[in-house]
């Protein structure tokens, strides 16, 4: 299991739009995508992530190095790790629930609250969508077309932000507080299940199954005290997609 993930606070918007080398973003702690589960194909994508944080948002930016890049699901809550995909799964409270946002590489949106995790015919004991008007509020930004189709080679560089309403996590686990000093727990993965090389790759590992749902393979998010945390002092708007 990883050591865990600090997230520091920023005083401004931080850009998400084609930004994995603005100044802001240069100043955060990146972490790699690197353990990959045996039923991978060859194909070793490069995928890292950073996370900042203010009283209102998490921001997630992903930055992938990539081939075999596709991008077919176009609505929400459609099955997107069948294609070019980056996910994170937060847990607020570490004896409840946790949230899957998964991603395609142009930007469509999956994300349930769940609260069992065991597989069932309809997906999982215990799950909730997350209602539409909910996941409107996830900002998305990514540098790829929403249709990636038939599949590119590459080699292609692309990447994907998210802004992230801290009250759209309170909606469903109650109020959270003061995010300064807390630890939640989570995992980050890069997957395309669909592609012509698939893979599956996760920050913390998850074992032998392959199944990126298994909370007890989440590791330690840290929110850094606000006071602790880098500043930029350039307020640069995000431009979304």
């Amino acid at each position: 299991m990883s050591s865990g993930y600090t997230v520091h606070f920023t005083e401004v918007i931080p850009p998400l739009d084609v930004a994995w080398e603005s100044p802001l973003w240069q100043q955060v702690e990146e972490a790699l995508i690197q353990h990959f589960h045996p039923a991978s194909s060859a194909h070793r994508p490069v995928s890292r992530v950073r996370v900042l944080y203010d009283h209102r948002s998490l921001y997630v930016q992903f930055h992938v190095d990539d081939r075999h890049v596709r991008s077919t699901r176009t609505h929400y809550q459609e099955s997107v790790c069948q294609d070019s995909c980056v996910e994170f799964f937060v847990q607020p409270d570490p004896g409840g629930g946790y949230f899957n946002f998964e991603v395609n590489c142009g930007g469509t949106l999956l994300l349930y609250f769940i609260e069992d995790p065991t597989r069932t015919a309809n997906g999982f004991a215990r799950f909730t969508p997350v209602a539409a008007e909910h996941g409107r509020r996830v900002r998305i930004a990514h540098s790829m077309p929403a249709v990636v189709f038939p599949e590119e080679p590459g080699p292609i560089c692309w990447q994907v932000g998210c802004q992230i309403p801290v009250d759209l996590f309170e909606a469903y686990v109650g109020p959270l507080g003061t995010l300064s000093g807390q630890t939640w727990r989570a995992n980050f993965y890069k997957c395309a299940d669909g592609s012509s090389q698939p893979h599956w790759a996760s920050w913390s590992p998850i074992g032998e199954e392959l199944n990126f749902h298994q909370p007890s393979s989440f590791a330690p998010l840290r929110f850094a005290e606000a006071a602790s945390s880098p500043r930029c002092g350039t307020h640069i708007e995000p431009n979304w997609k």
